[in-house]
């Protein structure tokens, strides 16, 4: 990122960005400041980036940073600048616009918007005019323009008196399990509670990625009964982790690896590797952490290449 943090603009990737209030603490438990967040999401985009292109992006935006209230977003402003890629889908209750993030320039601008959280689908989106809407009934219909599911993911969300330790046991469960469908798992720790599993959706299969990881965590289940649920109720949860299967639905979102969180700290969606996730004593990821990497370290890398 290029320009005083005091200027009214900088420049990414050749596009002026006007910033305002970026000496606002949005992590006031580490004193993490706007212009923090926005140099964060500008170094980590070459790795952040292959997990959200192709898929339109919903914000979860702290305008006060962390200690206030967050809402969502999905519409693009109609001041978003016109560099900005766009699609507009149709929904049930009508036309969302939504942006697509190619270059660290689109990052920037959302982090200028305090849009700590990035959540994308587990499609892309196939348009030779990015203003069709969506017709395709199958999932992973050849369409002219829809929604191509291309990856799966697994949310092990762990309940009162679970552990992350515990998610990782039924990661590696999972990992195995999934393996002799030939799909290969990679973990992320979520920057929240759990732990999330990605596998490259292959588009031949005739079942949908929502079928199969709902049978994969009623198997789980039925493995580990004392230790996991594949149902949200609260008096189901307790002490086991709860395998989210759901978040394959084309409806459902999921953060995007390497986003930030909405925590009290500033945490990450941080992809990890399986001897992190073996070795016990697990830990969420914070920015700096993250950012300590080599810039070309991405255990994910394999996912969305």
């Amino acid at each position: 990122m290029e320009g005083s943090q005091a200027s009214d603009t900088i420049e990414v990737d050749g596009r002026a960005i006007k910033v305002t209030h970026i000496d606002r603490v949005l992590y006031p438990e580490d004193n993490l400041l706007k212009a923090d967040v926005i140099a964060y999401y500008v170094q980590v985009a070459p790795r952040l980036l292959p997990h959200v292109s192709g898929r339109p992006v919903t914000r979860i935006r702290w305008p006060q940073g962390v200690a206030g209230e967050p809402f969502f977003e999905k519409n693009l402003p109609s001041h978003a600048p016109d560099w900005l890629r766009r699609v507009t889908i149709e929904h049930s209750d009508g036309p969302i616009t939504y942006p697509f993030v190619e270059g660290a320039a689109g990052l920037a601008w959302l982090a200028q918007h305090s849009a700590l959280e990035l959540h994308v689908p587990q499609w892309r989106w196939q348009s030779a005019d990015d203003n069709d809407s969506d017709d395709a009934d199958n999932e992973n219909a050849e369409a002219p323009s829809g929604r191509h599911v291309d990856r799966l993911v697994i949310d092990l969300d762990p309940g009162p008196g679970a552990t992350l330790d515990h998610c990782a046991e039924v990661a590696v469960w999972l990992r195995d399990r999934l393996a002799d469908s030939g799909l290969v798992v990679m973990p992320v720790t979520s920057g929240s509670k759990g732990l999330h599993l990605y596998a490259r959706w292959p588009r031949e299969v005739t079942t949908t990625s929502s079928d199969f990881a709902k049978a994969a965590a009623n198997a789980a289940v039925a493995a580990m009964p004392s230790l996991v649920t594949a149902t949200m109720t609260k008096q189901q949860r307790k002490g086991r982790v709860f395998i989210d299967w759901s978040q394959n639905s084309r409806a459902k979102t999921t953060v995007a690896p390497y986003s930030l969180r909405g925590r009290a700290r500033p945490w990450v969606a941080a992809p990890r590797s399986w001897v992190d996730v073996e070795a016990g004593g697990l830990t969420q990821l914070l920015w700096s952490e993250v950012l300590q990497w080599p810039a070309d370290a991405d255990p994910l890398a394999a996912l969305d290449a």
